[in-house]
């Protein structure tokens, strides 16, 4: 490797002036524009940061070295947490599904749907299914968030997601996997979950009306 005095084009007993006046020619010269390159224009920027931070003759060179290949990055570690994949109630009967289809979501992962109907994300200890979704971005339907209405209703096709004691659901609906996402959250390691219930017949029964509890953004 070249020292920086032989970049410059001077002595070693050159003094600080003489430095300076060759560095500033040198590089112009080295300049791409001006028909230098880039890895000479960055030499003659290397070399005159040496001088000025006190390199003298016979001071070691850092070796040259190819330049590695970035380490790849690792994905980082999914999370323990309950995964949840949500399919929007409302595109069933627009594509002619029904709750009942044991390929359910493989025929939603195949129909190209937007984010807001078809999608998954984690929750959190703690947190309800509702919560989790809001977290994510998502406004799912809601009214008094306490169990007292279907407004939340989602129906669980595949995983667990217990009830707590203290809701408005009659026992047939919770035996056929309806739940409330305000007070409900999966403990499987994996949920399918169909939300926006409130047109399915025996859930609208039990819908509080628009209130002050409702977001805007909620689907009508």
């Amino acid at each position: 490797m070249e020292s920086p005095f032989d970049v410059l084009g001077i002595s070693p007993d050159a003094d600080d002036g003489e430095i300076v006046d060759a560095y500033r020619e040198r590089v112009k010269e080295a300049h791409p524009d001006q028909g230098g390159s880039t890895a000479e224009f960055q030499a003659v920027k290397t070399a005159y940061e040496r001088l000025q931070n006190g390199y003298e003759p016979g001071d070691p060179l850092p070796e040259e070295s190819p330049a590695a290949d970035p380490e790849p990055e690792e994905a980082p570690p999914e999370p323990d947490d309950p995964l949840v994949e949500f399919l929007n109630f409302e595109v069933l009967e627009d594509h002619g599904w029904s709750l009942d289809d044991e390929d359910l979501f493989e025929k939603a992962a195949d129909a190209n749907l937007r984010s807001p109907d078809f999608g998954q994300f984690y929750v959190d200890p703690n947190d309800t299914l509702l919560e989790a979704a809001e977290k994510n971005g998502f406004a799912w339907p809601f009214a008094c968030r306490g169990g007292a209405c279907t407004n939340c209703a989602v129906a669980v096709v595949e995983g667990e997601m217990p009830s707590p004691a203290s809701h408005i659901l009659p026992p047939d609906l919770t035996e056929k996997g309806i739940r409330l996402s305000c007070i409900a959250a999966p403990i499987s390691d994996d949920a399918k979950i169909v939300y926006n219930l409130k047109h399915l017949p025996e859930v609208s029964e039990l819908l509080l009306p628009a209130s002050r509890f409702e977001q805007a953004s909620s689907t009508d």
